[in-house]
């Protein structure tokens, strides 16, 4: 038998090794950032996304960076602007923050890059201030128009206080990979409908909200859309309550749209 030389063989040996590698990685890795803020009224979103980060983002393969708002002064995200330098995803909950403008140009710049966007409850007003809020222009910067040039919503109030509400599917929806291994039948709105329509015209309703006891026309409470000439992929749902959070629907809905930002 002809035997090889060495080298060969040894470069053969590399190769080989090379390619177990390769076919070991997680498939769809990726780099997220994680904007969360720890308030009372913020949904106990920090909790959430440190929890959602351990169980379905890192066991997926994804480099997670959890950027923890408020630290070490109100409206302030230590480490956003070196994190999204190189993301591909951003995961938005938080309410009604005034950015450094550096931090504030940071998340455009992901955005009309084409770096994907996933936005829970809060989101629909993140950089929304109340007419009580007081914003030092010199060191915040506002974005309303972010709810619905991003977003593709609106945020004008809620319809219920509180009060659980039924979820559906959208109509057309049904195929839709946000819904893969999701049970809508066992999903249950528990904190206030968010009020978001109209949506804009290219946005895709997954879910739907319908309070059966109070007369209030139903709201998307899922969709997708395309943001910028890059086409950045947006995911954004108004789950994400406590008592959502703990749902396996919710979680397996939040990680298709995770995985669908991504794609």
């Amino acid at each position: 038998m002809r035997r090889l030389p060495c080298n060969l063989v040894m470069g053969k040996a590399v190769w080989f090794c090379f390619f177990l590698l390769i076919m070991t990685l997680p498939v769809g890795a990726a780099k997220v950032v994680i904007m969360a803020v720890e308030e009372k009224d913020n949904y106990d979103a920090l909790n959430s996304m440190k929890s959602f980060a351990e169980e379905q983002l890192r066991p997926a393969g994804h480099e997670v960076t959890l950027i923890e708002g408020d630290r070490p002064v109100k409206h302030h995200f230590t480490g956003l602007v070196e994190a999204l330098k190189d993301a591909d995803l951003l995961v938005l909950f938080v309410r009604r923050r005034f950015l450094p403008p550096d931090q504030m140009e940071a998340i455009k710049k992901h955005l009309v890059k084409g770096g994907a966007l996933v936005g829970i409850r809060t989101a629909n007003h993140a950089f929304i201030p109340r007419a009580t809020d007081v914003v030092d222009a010199s060191t915040q910067v506002t974005w309303p128009e972010f709810t619905e040039s991003v977003l593709g919503g609106r945020n004008t109030g809620y319809e219920t206080k509180g009060l659980p509400y039924k979820v559906t599917v959208a109509p057309g929806a049904e195929k839709s990979p946000l819904l893969a291994g999701v049970k809508v039948e066992n999903l249950l709105g528990y904190q206030s409908l968010y009020k978001v329509l109209p949506l804009s015209a290219d946005a895709l309703p997954v879910l739907i909200g319908t309070v059966q006891e109070v007369d209030t026309p139903p709201q998307p409470l899922a969709w997708t859309r395309n943001y910028g000439a890059k086409r950045a992929r947006v995911f954004f749902t108004s789950l994400g309550a406590p008592e959502e959070m703990k749902s396996p629907e919710v979680r397996r809905l939040l990680l298709n749209g995770v995985n669908w930002a991504l794609e």
